[in-house]
């Protein structure tokens, strides 16, 4: 069974564990669609069908993000001085096996620790300026990021480097959506305030991105 057979077939439901974090499919490292035919095939998808998303694409897409991939703490995405000033949200409201909610991602625990129950896509679409797909989409994934983690070290040029590397992160679920038969896009209108209100964060952490995930209705662009 193949890369995207195994992740698109697998129905999984949510388990929580001691310290009350839904706890996720572990994610896999040997897919079988090349880098080259993910660049290729990459496209950004506004309208999406109404099939949920499985429990195993959902943790492959964040790990994608911002996972782990060494004991030393080293992330999918490449970060300044390795001081990973991202946090990853996910919003979930047709996911087969994880409750509606809002929830944030635990990079080295590959886990989700939910902030807000029930579904609030609607919410997330009127922050985001009433961009229809954000609400149709079975979930979306939130980049944000604490700008001091890396001013305090590279003074005002960090903040350069926090904006680099949501960008390296965002292609990442581009690419992995792709090998998953999935499509996202990038959205940068949105009011800050209204979606630092959904995910209940201080005002000195900044959303950067929101990338609603499902399976493509049509071929993007």
């Amino acid at each position: 069974m193949t890369f995207r057979a195994t992740l698109g077939m697998i129905l999984l439901t949510a388990t929580t564990n001691a310290s009350g974090e839904v706890e996720l499919p572990s994610p896999t490292f040997d897919g079988t669609t090349s880098v080259e035919k993910a660049i290729y095939e990459r496209r950004s998808v506004r309208r999406f069908a109404s099939a949920p998303l499985s429990l195993a694409q959902v943790s492959q897409l964040l790990w994608s993000a911002q996972g782990t991939t060494s004991p030393l703490g080293y992330r999918t995405a490449p970060s300044a001085g390795a001081l990973y000033p991202l946090e990853t949200y996910l919003v979930a409201g047709n996911v087969t096996g994880l409750e509606p909610g809002v929830y944030r991602y635990t990079s080295g625990e590959n886990s989700l620790e939910q902030i807000i129950k029930g579904d609030h896509r609607k919410p997330l679409m009127r922050a985001a300026s009433n961009q229809s797909f954000a609400g149709r989409a079975p979930a979306s994934i939130i980049l944000t990021a604490v700008f001091t983690r890396v001013t305090n070290s590279y003074g005002r040029r960090g903040t350069r480097y926090v904006n680099m590397e949501a960008g390296h992160a965002a292609q990442n679920v581009y690419l992995q959506a792709v090998s998953l038969e999935l499509g996202t896009v990038v959205v940068g209108a949105f009011s800050d305030d209204r979606v630092r209100k959904l995910l209940q964060i201080p005002v000195t952490e900044t959303p950067l991105y929101i990338m609603p995930i499902g399976k493509p209705a049509s071929r993007g662009r």
